[in-house]
């Protein structure tokens, strides 16, 4: 597989902080960046696209679940650790599981329905910065 060539401006992204039961979905990347990291789901903005519609989409593609977005919980930066690395400007929204059950597409190797106050608890449990 080609090295990604990263754009040299920073990148507009979005993530879902999905709650379903008390617990929220954490998702597992399957490739760079972030490879073997849990995380929210989401990716990048698309040009013309609003960041409701972006992150609907990108939890679909993802997971195949549908969410009722409640609003913006907040934003990351991510600056450039190493020379070709992505500069990206997360927005994260919190969400509620809608409906369907995860079924990841090939960017996600393992999903986990866990309690946010278990998290700093999961010492094992390689989570992606800021998470």
């Amino acid at each position: 597989m080609p090295a990604v060539v990263q754009p040299t401006h920073p990148q507009l992204a979005v993530s879902a902080a999905i709650f379903r039961d008390g617990k929220v979905l954490l998702v597992r990347r399957a490739r760079s960046p972030a490879k073997g990291f849990y995380s929210l789901p989401g990716g990048r903005v698309e040009f013309g696209e609003s960041l409701h519609q972006a992150l609907s989409r990108e939890v679909d593609e993802e997971t195949g679940l549908r969410i009722e977005i409640i609003g913006l919980a907040g934003w990351r930066e991510v600056l450039p650790a190493a020379p070709g690395a992505g500069h990206y400007l997360i927005m994260s929204f919190a969400a509620r599981w809608a409906a369907g059950k995860p079924a990841l597409n090939d960017e996600l190797d393992d999903y986990r329905w866990i309690a946010p106050d278990a998290l700093a608890s999961l010492g094992d449990l390689k989570l992606t910065g800021g998470l």
